[in-house]
């Protein structure tokens, strides 16, 4: 694949994390973290762990200093053994993390399994990563991401959703949108809005789904993945749009380009071949650099950084 022009510049250390180099068990896959970054600085990751050995998935907190350096805690905070949704969580991975100033916590919204298979999400709270407090289930089949913006908008909470029919359609006949959602109290959801179309851009023809927005002084910074049909693979690629501060079901903007579309080893290579997934991605605002932890073909996990300002810009340009 030819080279493109890209915002985000890969570490030259990646994979950071490895199944390989997990401590804890016989790793198949270490992937798709869920991120954020705490008020005295930290960069909390969730890493979605598959063992070799079975006992299921899990997920495990990382935390660094430095964002490039983690230590692992030992004890999973997600696991099949530990629910409180026993016949909904048989596959605890790719976490949705926010943290929500107003109440000084954490919420993650995370997938479980519906009936026939169908994903619905679970959401839960926490304020230290070593226990999560669960909520409730708060979304119907077929909806397994959505991600809550990180305050109130007029007075409610908001949250971006992918619904769409997996059970019993094609990815081209998925309807797999963006849409916008809001809430009294994180349960009961509605006022329903469609926010981007997949197709939008020919790198998301087939599918497309958010990730936790990221308030900037020009709007909500949106960092999606998109889904291709190229033949031989699905293609997982990165990019990003621009919502309204006030209004954020108004698309100010959205980037043409790719953030970050498979072109390594690592990335091409693995248990799900072709594929960048994020759940989520970072900003430190003393440097105004973006950092996206993501999954590399399933089965590691790579960082992209780049200037946060400049893909607003480019959202807004509609590069």
């Amino acid at each position: 694949m030819a080279k493109y022009k890209s915002l985000l510049t890969r570490y030259e250390g990646n994979p950071i994390f490895r199944p390989e180099d997990f401590p804890f068990c016989r790793a198949d896959q270490v992937f798709n973290p869920g991120q954020v970054m705490t008020p005295d600085g930290r960069t909390i990751l969730l890493l979605s762990v598959m063992p070799i050995t079975g006992g299921g998935a899990r997920c495990h907190v990382a935390e660094s200093t430095d964002g490039l350096h983690f230590t692992i805690h030992k004890e999973p905070l997600f696991s099949t053994q530990n629910t409180a949704f026993p016949n909904f969580d048989g596959h605890p991975i790719d976490c949705r993390v926010t943290y929500f100033p107003e109440e000084d916590c954490y919420y993650i919204i995370r997938p479980g399994n519906g009936p026939d298979n169908g994903p619905v999400s679970l959401l839960y709270r926490t304020k230290d990563f070593i226990t999560a407090e669960p909520i409730d289930i708060i979304s119907l089949p077929t909806n397994r991401v959505p991600c809550l913006f990180p305050e109130k908008i007029d007075g409610q909470y908001v949250r971006l959703d992918r619904p769409y029919n997996c059970a019993t359609a094609t990815y081209s006949a998925s309807m797999a949108h963006i849409w916008l959602s809001r809430s009294p109290d994180l349960i009961h959801w509605g006022e329903h809005r469609l926010v981007l179309r997949r197709g939008h851009v020919p790198w998301t023809s087939d599918k497309l789904g958010p990730t936790p927005p990221i308030k900037t002084e020009k709007g909500w910074l949106e960092i999606f993945h998109g889904v291709q049909n190229c033949f031989s693979s699905w293609r997982y690629s990165v990019g990003a749009m621009l919502l309204d501060l006030e209004n954020p079901e108004k698309v100010l903007g959205v980037m043409k380009s790719y953030l970050l579309t498979p072109e390594t080893e690592y990335e091409y290579h693995g248990v799900v071949p072709d594929t960048i997934f994020t759940t989520g991605a970072v900003v430190d605002w003393k440097t105004r650099k973006l950092r996206i932890y993501y999954g590399a073909a399933d089965t590691s996990i790579g960082l992209a950084e780049g200037d946060v300002d400049e893909v607003v810009d480019w959202c807004l340009k509609g590069i």
